[in-house]
């Protein structure tokens, strides 16, 4: 008579210990912060306790794992904790064997990133904070009590601390149960969807972040009422395709980068046509 074991992909390795080494270090997420990766070394900070227990006699996949979590990373920096909690339940399957590739840890962990702070910023930067701050401001004001700025303080960090410890625990205790479910196809259309919201929110922040103006004006022409109608290069673009500018730049980035070119020459690159472009009259505000 045999008696069977639950499979080991059942068992979480991290403990609350564990999560919390995590947080700790979560809280320096900003603290390198670059134009070139923006939050990957605080990401990869973040998961070293987690990779160094999952490949603790793997040396090279400890590298590995290292070195994906070195890659491009930005998004709410608070709850940023649910991605942490996901990827470490991800980075937990694999290191046991389960059939999840390199791709498929990064594209959900991309995929979470524009969703999340589309939550993150209007929920904190622009409610929580400034409410808080308006309350704050307002005892302050009225009876000079420093209950207004005790407020806010205890306030604000209150909301930071449970949002990153309680965010965290939730997505590893539900990454672990999504991953387990491999077997069902599951992971491959969360994967698959996040994906694809991923594609979806980085076009969109091309268009509202990236501003491309030609001021050059290529025919000026009266109107009825005697007032001059200028014609500029960058109204004729905007008549054939509002953003088509940052759409063209963001289409080279990617050929350079592509080409393996590095992406801070793109970027002194992009400082150096910005600066000729306003001295020569060529690009404006």
């Amino acid at each position: 008579m045999t008696t069977e074991t639950a499979p080991a992909t059942s068992e979480k390795m991290l403990n609350n210990r564990d999560l919390m080494r995590m947080y700790w270090r979560s809280t320096f997420l900003l603290g390198s912060f670059n134009f070139e990766r923006m939050q990957a070394m605080g990401f990869c900070y973040t998961l070293m306790p987690a990779i160094r227990k999952f490949y603790r006699d793997d040396k090279s996949a400890q590298a590995a794992a290292l070195k994906r979590h070195l890659e491009f990373y930005n998004t709410h920096p608070w709850v940023s904790s649910v991605v942490f909690g996901v990827t470490a339940a991800m980075e937990e399957q694999k290191s046991k064997g389960e059939d999840i590739s390199e791709e498929t840890i990064t594209s959900v962990k991309v995929g979470l990133m524009g969703p999340l702070a589309g939550v993150g910023d209007p929920v904190f930067w622009g409610t929580a904070r400034p409410v808080l701050a308006a309350l704050g401001a307002g005892l302050a004001a009225q009876s000079g009590s420093i209950v207004g700025p005790l407020l806010f303080v205890v306030g604000i960090n209150l909301l930071r601390v449970l949002t990153r410890w309680y965010g965290l625990k939730f997505g590893y205790e539900r990454g672990t149960e999504m991953v387990t479910e491999v077997g069902g196809g599951q992971l491959k259309k969360i994967t698959q969807m996040a994906a694809i919201m991923g594609l979806f929110v980085m076009g969109a922040l091309v268009s509202k972040w990236t501003s491309i103006k030609f001021p050059a004006v290529v025919s000026s022409v009266k109107n009825d009422a005697g007032i001059t109608v200028d014609t500029t290069v960058q109204s004729i673009l905007d008549q054939l395709l509002p953003g088509l500018a940052a759409l063209g730049l963001t289409f080279l980035c990617m050929w350079l980068l592509n080409k393996k070119v590095n992406a801070l020459w793109i970027i002194l690159g992009m400082f150096a046509i910005g600066i000729a472009g306003a001295a020569t009259g060529f690009l404006g505000l």
